[in-house]
């Protein structure tokens, strides 16, 4: 046994020693100016995916339903075998338009929303708070039993001191920038060791349960029979296996891809396209290495004599058992890095997504909380604070409940809202934001229902007769057992519900709301931002007139920016923005380089505020002359005129000076010449439809043309910085 003070220091040591870390990496950086770019670092990093729930719960979970534990990972890999198809478009659409978050990839492409923006991000908080509950509860747990500490005051203060440290130190290591899409880079290599760490420890009491306490895997193996165990090495243990197995690897597979935390990590946090291919092999061999010994842990445990209910905590009962105090430290501190890596990053990103699409849009409705826009980075620290809070008070409250066994699953089918709007706006050209948020709120609803109110209910807060009878009586509408749908696990149960709601209103809602013209335009520059770049050198013709003086432009965007940044910060990104668009030091610029000076304005502020604030920001402040209107209209007719073949009005002849006949007959003259107007006006509609839609195909050459003009000069810059740091031949002075 450890004493409580020995742990505490053993954690604060360790986390000082990965901040050192941190600190040294980001100093790095800064001296030698070049970003530390490794697709081993990048893939290693994305094993935060593992947090507590594999290192602890993986083990109990095999001791009560054998292998399908394993499910959770076929899924994932599954879901890594597409990541040159879908990850690496992810990547596309961030570094185009400045991705901060989930909800911010997701609003983006449907009109950029802010309206979806904040429903995914109440989905990611309601859905994510329980599971960072988890990982506090896994490290409270854990604590206790290596100090053996179980319950009192003291376990009570332990939870809240860990808390208040994941506050300090998500706050040290991620949120100390307002702009998240600036690298940290630091904290990614601390989120590296921590992976490092939490596999050697994991692998460590497996390699001694193997070949200290037992004689190999074949002496496992042979014990585990006459034990009459051979339950934990089949696949269908459980009732309804298949089922679970489906749900299991549908849930990791879009876990993968749309976890907050995942997200952050393989897309927010990714300097190269190319790292995702080193990614497609070495994260599923980590994966495969931490699931090695599961099998034989939750053998040995349960052939050792320690309690069944104890399963999860398997990996630190036994060398505790055993009399190996340092081994039992070392897993200590796996546990405590699969927990602290999740906590930490999910925190950072689910504070940057409330601050941007919740606590942001309430501060532009009020005119008296306008000051607090300068405050940002402060907001998103006390949020960190009531996030952990509310995690801690979850934790404390259901703590004696079951729904910490599966709180991992439950997290998951809310985070499986998100598949349809993501993949669909990927893949889908129809989808919009009607259907988008239509689907969500549906998949919401259902999910609240079929496992949120079951959660509540078995608590002990509502009346249990709603699960045996259903609201008011009605059998049909019990909440794990909707329709009659009976006989299948809770989790599979809202996972077949939840997604055929979720995907049904989104398919009708696309295509029952037509989407207005710049949704249109926004679909078309997303679906163009995903597509290879190919860098041309050939200089952006404009063809117009240089009368826009750039000077009054500049003041207008500060005055934008520092309402939200530093004035420093935002006379910096001014002059930068120019300077990448080469205008810098001209008096007078022209029309199109004033729309491209807005746009890259729009982008970088996105990357503070998120891009629907940062859009309604641009509407909302910068104004255009009634010269630089009419250019804007004009440039718009001649693009137009240009790609328009026929006449789209079409003249109808006067049919005035015809008599008409009486009774029957003017009726039926009357009716002919409706269906000729109707025929008429149809005609049009579907001129005007292949107009639009030979405009948003030039619309979109004229996007590339611009990505392509912008990659270049970015290439620029960098062969210019480097060729500064080459060393000056004296002879040449």
């Amino acid at each position: 046994m450890f004493s409580p003070l020995a742990v505490i220091s053993t954690v604060i040591f360790y986390m000082l020693l990965l901040f050192a870390v941190a600190q040294l990496v980001e100093r790095r950086i800064t001296k030698s100016g070049r970003p530390l770019k490794s697709p081993w670092i990048y893939a290693l990093s994305l094993a935060v995916f593992h947090t507590s729930w594999t290192f602890y719960g993986s083990v109990g979970f095999a001791s009560t339903s054998g292998l399908l534990f394993l499910g959770i990972y076929v899924g994932a890999i599954i879901g890594i075998m597409f990541w040159w198809v879908t990850l690496r478009k992810m990547v596309a659409i961030k570094e185009t338009f400045r991705i901060t978050s989930i909800a911010d990839f997701i609003s983006t492409r449907y009109r950029r929303s802010q309206r979806i923006a904040g429903l995914v991000t109440v989905i990611a908080l309601v859905g994510i708070l329980p599971y960072i509950a988890l990982q506090l509860k896994a490290i409270v747990s854990s604590f206790e039993i290596i100090t053996n500490e179980q319950g009192g005051a003291s376990s009570e203060y332990s939870g809240i001191f860990i808390t208040l440290i994941m506050a300090a130190f998500t706050i040290i290591f991620g949120v100390r920038k307002l702009d998240p899409t600036e690298r940290h880079q630091g904290m990614i290599v601390a989120l590296v060791v921590e992976s490092v760490v939490k596999l050697v420890a994991f692998a460590s009491v497996g390699l001694f349960v193997c070949f200290v306490l037992y004689d190999g895997l074949v002496d496992i193996n042979t014990r585990i029979a006459e034990a009459n165990l051979s339950y934990i090495t089949q696949f269908n243990v459980v009732e309804n296996s298949a089922s679970m197995w489906m749900t299991l690897i549908v849930l990791s597979f879009a876990g993968i891809f749309l976890l907050p935390r995942q997200f952050h990590v393989a897309v927010i946090e990714n300097t190269d396209q190319q790292h995702i291919k080193t990614a497609m092999w070495l994260f599923p061999l980590y994966m495969i290495a931490i699931n090695l010994f599961v099998i034989p842990l939750a053998a040995a445990g349960l052939m050792s004599g320690l309690p069944a209910e104890s399963a999860d905590f398997f990996v630190l009962l036994l060398p505790q058992q055993a009399g190996y105090p340092t081994l039992t430290m070392f897993a200590f501190i796996g546990g405590f890095s699969a927990a602290t890596g999740m906590i930490i990053i999910t925190t950072m990103t689910l504070s940057t997504m409330v601050s941007n699409h919740l606590v942001l849009p309430l501060i532009e409705c009020f005119t008296a909380a306008q000051r607090l826009r300068t405050h940002l980075l402060q907001i998103r620290w006390i949020l960190v604070v009531l996030i952990l809070a509310c995690s801690y008070w979850f934790e404390y409250e259901f703590s004696d409940s079951y729904i910490l066994v599966a709180i991992g699953l439950l997290s998951f089918v809310a985070i499986l809202q998100f598949a349809p709007a993501v993949f669909g706006g990927m893949f889908w050209i129809k989808g919009n934001s009607g259907g988008a948020f239509s689907g969500l709120l549906a998949g919401f609803f259902i999910w609240c229902y079929t496992l949120g109110l079951p959660t509540f209910i078995k608590q002990g807060w509502l009346n249990q007769d709603i699960l045996v009878y259903g609201p008011w009586g009605i059998e049909q509408l019990r909440p794990e057992a909707l329709l009659g749908l009976d006989g299948f696990n809770p989790v599979t149960h809202s996972v077949i519900w939840s997604l055929l709601f979720n995907i049904s209103f989104y398919i009708i809602g696309s295509l029952i709301y037509h989407p207005h013209k710049d949704e249109r335009t926004l679909t078309t520059e997303f679906m163009a931002a995903m597509q290879p770049q190919n860098i041309s050198s050939k200089a952006r013709p404009t063809g117009l007139d240089a009368y826009i003086t750039l000077s009054i432009k500049i003041e207008e965007a500060k005055i934008l920016l520092s309402q939200y940044l530093t004035a420093d910060k935002a006379r910096e990104s001014v002059y930068t923005i120019a300077e990448d668009l080469q205008v810098l030091g001209k008096p007078h610029i022209t029309i199109i380089e004033l729309i491209e000076f807005h746009r890259m304005l729009e982008h970088l502020l996105a990357g503070s505020i998120g891009a629907a604030s940062a859009h309604s920001a641009i509407e909302q402040t910068i104004r255009y002359s009634d010269r630089e209107s009419s250019d804007l209209k004009a440039l718009y007719s001649h693009i137009y005129n240009e790609l328009s073949t026929k006449s789209v009005a079409q003249g109808i002849e006067d049919e005035e000076d015809e008599l008409l006949p009486n009774g029957f007959g003017m009726l039926s003259s009357l009716q002919s010449q409706i269906d000729t107007l109707e025929s008429t006006v149809s005609q049009q509609q579907k001129e005007i439809a292949s107009l639009e839609a030979k405009l948003e195909a030039r619309y979109e050459e004229i996007f590339k043309y611009r990505m392509e003009t912008q990659k270049a000069n970015q290439e620029n810059d960098e062969l210019r910085g480097q060729l500064n740091q080459l060393p000056r031949n004296p002879s040449l002075k």
